[in-house]
């Protein structure tokens, strides 16, 4: 009998958001769908929705499961999901495993009613505060720091009046990256981390609100987009309109949004605060242009993230911009692979050159970033194979050279290739004629005046990091 692996390519983000608030009592279950359907690319591991009618019983309906947004839901089941109210998610773990009882969002009955919540992002002081919880006699259904903000927000809503307020309580004892959509019986509350690490846009349609990860979703139902919610804002959706809450913000000079949703993880299409994700990619292949121009005649991006990026090195370089691969577009971020394949690349399944487009040619590959360096190196031996005559790579972003603990599944620094090697070492590993990383100084051209957060490339992290692994922690429960 044959071993089976999952094959994991590129790097992971944890989740994408939704959540749509009906005033005319219109059931918003098709509407969530087809949010949760434009941000697959956040997550393909679990997906859910829950929903809420705020006329009727206020009784929250839900269904989640494994694998993708079409996977989990057809005709029938959105069919039964009735409410005017309504939360989704989608979800790529990163703190707890790949179980069905960690998808989202998560549905908590408690004495003030129910409470569902999405949860996009990673705590850095989950485990502490999970402590705390159990040694006062919380008992936990999943191995997510996603429930330890549940607990929080249903405990303070015990000393509140409104649950805008008990979200707030609670903000104040979660750190790290969060964007949260929390539903109560007749509510719809938003609320994104102070720094801003992770993005929240606010969108309408008639008398609809949208919360939503990004603006691409918004767009997928039709809504038009309003704003972003703000760092540190809390955002309360109700059948009077919508209220906004300041109290946990902080300067904009401390604001340390992930410039990772701008290389790689966002949507071309989205724009996240106010910067438009294309044009940030454009003006990553412009520097790459500008600080590592070469002799070639065809500049390739591999899609998707690195498509704008080599359009931009073509615009800045003049050197003509061509499509190489042909993207299996029906294998997901994971997928499952025999063993005894090992030979066959596991690339080839999602990815195969085009040789008539680069037979004979110098060619400059644009991808965003290098992380084991395994896919890289495949993927220039199947370009060289089809006869390409030299691979220069180029890559949008700079070394990853530290873990992150916000969400983004970078991993331990021992499987990071540039923590343990040099530029022209990783070059000569991966097969590239030459190599040139974004430089980190020039990253702020991609954001404009935006604070973000470098720290996986620089190691300055905007907040106190935990010592220990939490996903690690998380998944075997040595907390």
């Amino acid at each position: 009998m044959s071993r089976i692996d999952k094959i994991t390519t590129g790097l992971g983000e944890e989740c994408g958001v939704f959540g749509a608030y009906d005033m005319d009592g219109g059931n918003v279950a098709p509407s969530v769908y087809y949010g949760l359907f434009a941000l697959q690319h956040r997550g393909q591991e679990s997906c859910g929705i829950a929903v809420t009618d705020t006329y009727g019983q206020r009784r929250v309906l839900s269904k989640k499961g494994l694998g993708l947004v079409n996977d989990v839901f057809d005709e029938e089941s959105l069919t039964d999901l009735k409410g005017n109210l309504g939360v989704g998610h989608v979800r790529y773990s990163t703190a707890g495993g790949t179980r069905v009882e960690n998808a989202q969002p998560l549905v908590i009955n408690y004495v003030k009613g129910t409470l569902a919540i999405a949860h996009n992002g990673n705590l850095v002081n989950a485990i502490e505060l999970r402590k705390e919880l159990e040694y006062t006699g919380a008992i936990f259904q999943t191995t997510i720091d996603s429930e330890v903000i549940a607990y929080h927000i249903a405990r303070e809503r015990l000393n509140v009046s409104r649950a805008e307020d008990a979200v707030k309580n609670a903000m104040k004892k979660i750190k790290g990256a969060y964007a949260l959509v929390v539903s109560s019986p007749r509510k719809m509350i938003g609320a994104r981390d102070p720094l801003g690490l992770k993005p929240l846009c606010i969108g309408k349609r008639d008398h609809t609100y949208f919360l939503a990860s990004e603006s691409c979703a918004i767009a997928a139902v039709d809504a038009e987009f309003v704003r972003d919610v703000l760092p540190g804002e809390i955002v309360t959706i109700t059948k009077d309109g919508i209220t906004s809450d300041m109290s946990m913000a902080v300067s904009a000079e401390k604001q340390a949004r992930c410039i990772f949703e701008y290389i790689y993880f966002a949507r071309t299409d989205s724009t996240l605060d106010g910067v438009n994700v294309y044009h940030s990619r454009i003006t990553a292949g412009r520097a790459l242009a500008e600080s590592y121009p070469v002799e070639a005649d065809l500049v390739v991006g591999v899609p998707d993230s690195g498509l704008v990026a080599a359009k931009g090195y073509s615009e800045q370089s003049g050197i003509p911009y061509g499509m190489a691969f042909h993207k299996n577009s029906y294998v997901g971020r994971t997928f499952i692979k025999p063993s005894q394949s090992d030979r066959e690349s596991s690339v080839k399944i999602k990815l195969n050159v085009i040789p008539e487009v680069v037979k004979g040619k110098r060619i400059i590959m644009v991808d965003d970033s290098i992380v084991r360096g395994t896919t890289c190196a495949n993927i220039i031996r199947m370009l060289k194979n089809a006869g390409a005559t030299e691979v220069h790579v180029r890559i949008s972003s700079p070394p990853f050279l530290y873990p992150c603990y916000f969400g983004t599944d970078v991993p331990s620094n021992e499987q990071l290739i540039a923590h343990s090697h040099t530029p022209e070492q990783i070059r000569e590993m991966i097969g590239a004629d030459s190599l040139g990383y974004m430089e980190v100084g020039k990253l702020k051209n991609m954001v404009g005046d935006l604070g973000y957060c470098d720290a996986c490339f620089t190691g300055e992290y905007p907040m106190e990091v935990p010592e220990e692994d939490i996903s690690q922690a998380f998944e075997q429960g040595t907390w």
